[in-house]
Order: C-alpha cells, then structure tokens, then sequence
C-alpha cells in the first residue's frame, strides 16, 4: 500500500499547492491513500465544512485536525457529521468526533489513522498520546484485521515525535509527525519496521514565517506585543508530505520519502 501525508496546510497557498500537485503525485506514486493535516486550512486556523469538501471532493481519504482543530465555531459539529475528520484521540471522553477511525479503500483494503496531540509545549493538558496509542491500537494487529496503521502525531517538541516513533515501532506502519511547519530531514524506516518522519512540515508559503505574514509574529517577537491577528500569507505555495509504502502481508514500512515540490522548493532546485 502506498500512503501519503500532507503537513500542515496554511491557509490557500497550501490548499492550491496540494490541488495542482496531488494529480501528478496520485499517478506517480500510485497512491492507494491520501491524508491532510487541515490545522491552519481555513485562514490559516482550523478548517470550515467548506474547505473539508473541497479536500474530499478532490479525492483526499482522511484530514487530520491539530491543535486548532476547535477555530471555527462549527467545529463539533463537523467532527460529528463527517467521520472522515479527526480531532486528536487523547482529548477526554465525551468530545466530539474521533480521532481514530479504520477506512476501507477503494482497493479493498483497510487503513487504521490515529491521531494524537503532544503534551510538551501545548496549551492543552490532555492525556498522555503513549497511554493513548495503546488503548486506541489494542484490538489491531497490523497485517491482520488491519492492512495498515498510520499515526499522525500533532506536536511541538521533536523529542516528543522521536519517543512515540521509537514507542510504537513494529506495530503501526508509519509514525509522522506535524504543527512546526518545518520538514525535517530525518524521513527513515525504524529497526522493527515502522516508517518515522519527525515533521513532514507544511503546505503554504514558505516565503513567511511558518506560512503567515512576517509583521504579527515579528511583533511578538521583538516586542511582546501582538498588534494585529495573523494573517496567511498568500500566493507561491509548495508542499512538503510524507509517502510510506508498506508489505502487503505484514504492513510494516518498505520504503518512505519525503516530498518538497512547489514554490520555494522549485526555485531552490533550478
């Protein structure tokens, strides 16, 4: 099976970048299963049912929800009503929506996504993502009732996504990691088998800081002071994702690369 993540969207520059780039990405990797991050999707905070669709509509399986997940006011109840969107599993019972759920495939197959958020540097107390994982992953075996497992895990400190790689290696397929913005250079496959990307990084504007205008978080920055909200910053998208290929029989990882195309990335390599 062939599955590719996309970070973190910002905002349009990220969303037209994946539009333009998932056609070529689909036919060249021949893909069986796409993922989005949607934290900044919409404005660059969350994601609306409109933007949700738009993903859907152009053949995205799964989204995946962040941190911000909450941003926009109908938030609960598009988590209920589309179960192809998930919110962090480790928000405590009783929230809205999901953040594990199996899809069946066109092909026929299963895929298992599990998404988490982590605990180091985040506004959010939640349960711990390890106790988490395992209660969500118990009645999966990969390569048994299901043909993949892929985790998502939302968080800031790369010491954090590098212990749940290491946590949950030989039992999921792929572990990859989102919310910096920054692709890191460390896409491998894990000594049990399981694929592991600290941070697949984002899809927007990398001409920005972490795909916004520069002059808000310069603000805060330099001065403390936040004069205005943040706004995305537009145009000259590229796309940073994760493609992890995975054995028919034992779905563990047999190959991963990282993708950067578009934007910045282009002009980097002419």
């Amino acid at each position: 099976m062939n599955i590719l993540f996309f970070g973190d969207v910002v905002g349009r520059a990220g969303r037209d970048a994946i539009f333009n780039h998932l056609p070529r990405l689909r036919s060249e990797f021949e893909l069986d299963a796409v993922i989005v991050s949607t934290d900044n999707a919409a404005g660059g905070f969350g994601v609306t049912p409109s933007v949700a669709k738009q993903f859907l509509e152009a053949g995205v399986d799964v989204l995946t929800g962040g941190d911000h997940v909450w941003d926009q006011r109908d938030a609960p109840q598009l988590l209920e009503e589309e179960p192809r969107l998930l919110r962090p599993h480790n928000f405590p019972d009783g929230t809205p929506g999901s953040g594990c759920r199996a899809f069946t495939l066109k092909n026929g197959k299963t895929l298992l996504v599990l998404h988490l958020l982590g605990q180091v540097f985040h506004r959010e107390y939640l349960d711990s993502p390890f106790a988490c994982a395992d209660a969500a992953l118990k009645p999966y075996t990969l390569g048994k009732n299901v043909d993949a497992i892929l985790v998502d895990i939302h968080a800031e400190a790369t010491s954090e996504k590098n212990a749940m790689g290491v946590y949950l290696d030989g039992r999921v397929s792929g572990v990859v990691g989102s919310h910096t913005h920054i692709p890191t250079a460390d896409a491998r496959i894990l000594p049990a088998g399981t694929a592991y990307h600290t941070d697949t990084g984002m899809c927007g504007n990398y001409d920005s800081v972490i795909g916004f205008k520069p002059e808000t978080p310069l603000s805060i920055f330099t001065s403390k002071l936040r004069k205005q909200r943040m706004e995305v910053a537009t145009s000259g998208g590229s796309i940073a994702a994760t493609m992890i290929s995975t054995d028919d029989k034992t779905g563990l990882a047999t190959r991963i690369v990282p993708i950067l195309r578009g934007g910045v990335f282009d002009a980097s390599a002419a």
